[in-house]
């Protein structure tokens, strides 16, 4: 088997660790105006940046932001036209402080931008301050934007998304919530997950997937059950990033693709989403992933030698016991639902493509089923 050739992309400056938040302040010396894109939560956090300078703050981000959203987020920054652009928190907030920071002052659209490699290079300045492990997105070169009428999602991809400084400090996650620490670390994991199992894996993107995986089998039940443990929020922190690098070259699968109608038609959070799916893709691909998914049972302590029936019952069993309701039905979905989401999941070759094993519309529709 040829492996393809890959180019990797990482934020310039990388501060990881408790109380590194107030590092952003000394590094954006300079700065005379900054936006800080955030959630009326994660605004609380301002003040732990330390910058100086004239300091606006967008906070109107939802759980899943769409167009109108980053309008008004572009609107936000020609209002206060800003030399540094700071996103501070989840990946809907990073996402959305990408897009700003490469289009406020420019002449593109977010039409002209996406699909892969069309942001014009020239944007501001821009920190990444993740709160919550899931996403990765302050590891990535891609920013994702609902478009509420055709119920899909506008991804960008490109390297002039990626932050010129992140920060992963876990103080800022001690306030999530355990439910919303469950489904967002099995979002991180499937990151690592889906791009080990991928077609287009890499001996190299393979590397980070072990290392993220392997600290969710070892501290996300710990963040869940006491979400003050620094060293396993630090540890989710740490898998959440190394997901988001796994996304850059090699990109999610089928796990992925068969979680966003969920997003965009069931208004689920995407990392609840993955997490419901996720079993059952992890079982689906195993006909031929069979010794990286062991490798996966393994780190997540599902067991060894398991039958395809097994690891789906115990990674079923590993998502419900952090506490994650994993059924359709429970979440508002309807069985005359499913078909619509089969179809539009198995429309997103984007991703589809990526799975090791094709798909067909029926078996897409096999797993909403099994999870209703």
């Amino acid at each position: 088997m040829t492996i393809a050739p890959i180019t990797l992309h990482q934020p310039n400056r990388l501060a990881v660790g408790a109380g590194t938040t107030g590092e952003v302040g000394a590094w954006a010396a300079g700065a005379a105006s900054v936006l800080v894109i955030a959630t009326p939560f994660t605004a609380g956090f301002v003040d732990r940046l330390k910058l100086a300078g004239r300091i606006a703050v967008f906070d109107a981000i939802p759980g899943e932001p769409d167009v109108a959203t980053l309008d008004a987020a572009l609107e936000a920054a020609r209002q206060s036209r800003p030399d540094l652009v700071v996103g501070l928190g989840g990946g809907s907030v990073l996402d959305v402080a990408k897009l700003v920071a490469a289009l406020w002052d420019s002449e593109q659209t977010l039409a002209d931008v996406a699909g892969p490699n069309r942001v014009a290079g020239r944007r501001t300045r821009l920190a990444q301050v993740a709160t919550t492990a899931g996403t990765g997105s302050e590891a990535g070169i891609r920013a994702l934007i609902t478009d509420p009428g055709k119920g899909n999602k506008i991804a960008v991809e490109s390297p002039h998304l990626i932050a010129d400084f992140a920060v992963l400090d876990p103080e800022l996650t001690y306030s999530v919530p355990p439910a919303v620490t469950a489904a967002t670390g099995v979002d991180a994991m499937a990151h690592c997950v889906e791009a080990f199992t991928n077609r287009r894996a890499h001996p190299m993107i393979d590397g980070f997937a072990r290392m993220g995986f392997r600290l969710v089998g070892k501290y996300l039940a710990r963040a869940v059950r006491d979400g003050a443990d620094t060293e396993a929020r630090e540890g989710m922190m740490l898998a959440s990033y190394y997901g988001g690098i796994c996304l850059g070259p090699v990109n999610t699968a089928a796990g992925h693709a068969i979680a966003y109608p969920l997003g965009t038609r069931l208004r689920l959070p995407h990392g609840l989403a993955n997490a419901i799916v996720f079993p059952h893709v992890l079982a689906f691909n195993r006909q031929v992933t069979a010794a990286k998914t062991a490798e996966v049972a393994m780190a997540l302590g599902l067991g060894e030698d398991l039958t395809t029936q097994g690891l789906l019952a115990a990674a079923h069993g590993f998502c419900r016991g952090l506490g994650i309701e994993m059924s359709l039905a429970a979440h508002g979905a309807t069985a005359d639902d499913l078909l619509l989401y089969a179809s539009e999941a198995h429309a997103n070759r984007r991703l589809m493509d990526n799975n090791p094993i094709d798909m067909s519309v029926e078996e897409v529709l096999g797993v909403y089923r099994a999870a209703f």
